[in-house]
């Protein structure tokens, strides 16, 4: 889960993207994150988060003073503890943005996250009109947050630009002894990174305090229960949520869910890289129909030997990079540009396009696609969507504290998923290094007592493999699964009527699907 955040990309945000991209290759009030140090929370559950204790009622009772911000979006601030077990301690800033419904029949507000953890939720929301459907727009008010420690809600710091570079650079299949040394020197750095810039925020940023959060905007935002629709990581943080707050949800919608029961290293890792493999072979298929597909020849054997060969030589020898930013565009680059186009079938016209370069020595639209998914701009700086994603993850659930663990299951990850595998297992290593404990467990989420929550599963989406869709909704006690066959990363909105449809249906009159809808393949 590390190095691919599994954020869900807007259609429009990644199209208008790679196409930047593509086009390029052709022609050659934040606050600031805390230090010091905390004790870590311990987490909270079930009916006992149902209500705010006395300490919490001045949160609970504040309202967001809204101001204008471009397009007809309106912004502001909430005030969160950073420490909930301390309420009169330190606080933090929320930013929050919302959309006011366009039409008369107001149902209320529907929060929304992309995912990650890392990706913005503020960012997100001003994606409203491709994110939603008119007829959810026209009945509710769009709302959106960055998470704690993300984006513009007291971010999470480590690194520079050029440090980011180095580190996302690192070479993620090590060979040997001395490429596995480098591999944890570069992880211990990041950790050491984030202690210095970030410790006292750290304890803090798990998802059940963003859940609690979550709660506080709820009731800012003046609804009885929540209107939320979560996606990939958002699914996990919707299901936290669920499990504290079962009474407080009105409707919920988790979309290219993960599965809390399972620990990253191995098994969510493993199955993540399987996903990848899946997607690329998905890939394949459509790209021999196509007479701009670059493979030498139009077998799915002899096409991904191609690609193990492409990965092997950037190992050694990078590929080139026109952008002028000076990069080497080695293995990690050239494999983290590859899974960018595979979020999103529409994207596979520029992978298709990327590779034909790849193959001929230019791999500089693969390293804008690989940008995209970082959140690396163009002046060299980054988001704080990475040190987010790694910050969350090492609070949200025990790591292994042995590199021999990253070394066998990465040898095993290698042998299910040949392309993937080895990256995307040591992805996790800063983990190891990271200096507080975990406040979160790896367990199954049952949310007793909830109303119906809606899970989807496309079956063959590459960051949030359907299997985990169809494990959330069996352990959600109240979970209808919403199956789609289709392709890509999340369902609602990126294509399929049929899923629109069942999802807008429900979000308007509380009518879920029946529990194992499938929705058919669009051609």
């Amino acid at each position: 889960m590390m190095r691919f955040p599994g954020a869900s990309r807007t259609a429009a945000a990644l199209l208008a993207a790679v196409l930047v991209a593509s086009a390029c290759s052709a022609k050659g009030d934040t606050d600031h994150p805390l230090d010091g140090s905390s004790p870590v929370d311990p987490p909270a559950a079930g009916a006992a988060a149902q209500a705010p204790s006395s300490a919490l009622v001045p949160f609970y009772s504040q309202k967001i003073a809204w101001a204008p911000c471009k397009d007809n979006f309106q912004c502001g601030k909430l005030d969160v503890p950073l420490d909930y077990a301390n309420p009169q301690g330190d606080r933090i800033k929320i930013s929050v943005i919302r959309l006011p419904a366009t039409g008369a029949e107001r149902v209320g507000s529907i929060v929304l996250n992309p995912g990650g953890p890392g990706g913005s939720g503020i960012e997100y929301a001003r994606a409203a009109k491709t994110v939603l459907s008119p007829a959810i727009l026209s009945r509710f008010d769009t709302v959106g947050f960055d998470p704690r420690g993300v984006g513009e809600s007291a971010p999470v710091r480590c690194l520079s630009g050029p440090e980011l570079d180095t580190f996302i650079g690192l070479d993620g299949t090590p060979d040997n002894p001395a490429e596995v040394s480098a591999l944890a020197k570069g992880a211990k750095q990041f950790a050491e990174g984030c202690e210095a810039k970030s410790a006292k925020l750290l304890p803090h940023v798990g998802t059940a305090n963003a859940a609690r959060d979550m709660d506080v905007l709820r009731a800012a935002l003046g609804d009885k229960g929540i209107t939320y629709l979560g996606k990939s990581y958002g699914t996990f943080l919707g299901a936290t949520y669920a499990d504290l707050f079962p009474k407080k949800i009105r409707a919920m919608v988790l979309d290219g869910a993960l599965d809390p029961a399972l620990p990253p290293v191995p098994a969510i890792n493993a199955a993540q890289a399987r996903g990848f493999e899946v997607a690329f072979r998905s890939f394949l298929a459509d790209c021999f129909n196509q007479s701009s597909c670059p493979f030498a020849v139009r077998n799915t054997d002899m096409a991904l030997t191609q690609l193990t060969n492409l990965f092997k030589s950037t190992d050694q020898h990078p590929l080139r990079n026109n952008t002028g930013d000076g990069r080497k565009i080695d293995e990690s680059w050239t494999t983290l540009g590859v899974v960018t186009a595979l979020y999103d079938k529409r994207s596979w016209p520029v992978l298709r396009a990327a590779l034909g370069q790849a193959f001929r020595g230019d791999g500089t639209t693969l390293l804008k696609l690989a940008d995209i998914l970082v959140d690396r701009h163009q002046d060299g700086s980054y988001s704080n969507q990475t040190e987010a994603n790694m910050a969350v993850n090492c609070v949200d659930h025990p790591y292994p504290h042995k590199i021999s663990a990253y070394e066998d299951a990465a040898r095993v990850a290698q042998k299910e998923s040949p392309h993937f595998g080895a990256y995307v297992m040591w992805g996790s290593l800063p983990c190891e290094y990271w200096p507080v404990k975990p406040t979160g467990t790896d367990k199954p989420l049952k949310a007793a007592g909830a109303p119906p929550i809606v899970v989807v599963g496309t079956e063959r989406d590459p960051a949030t493999p359907y299997e985990w869709a169809k494990s959330l909704a069996s352990e959600l006690s109240s979970g209808v699964l919403l199956s789609y066959d289709g392709d890509g990363h999340t369902a609602y909105r990126t294509g399929s009527t049929c899923v629109d449809e069942a999802v807008d249906r429900y979000l308007v009159s509380l009518a879920p699907p029946g529990n194992g809808t499938l929705c058919p393949k669009v051609t």
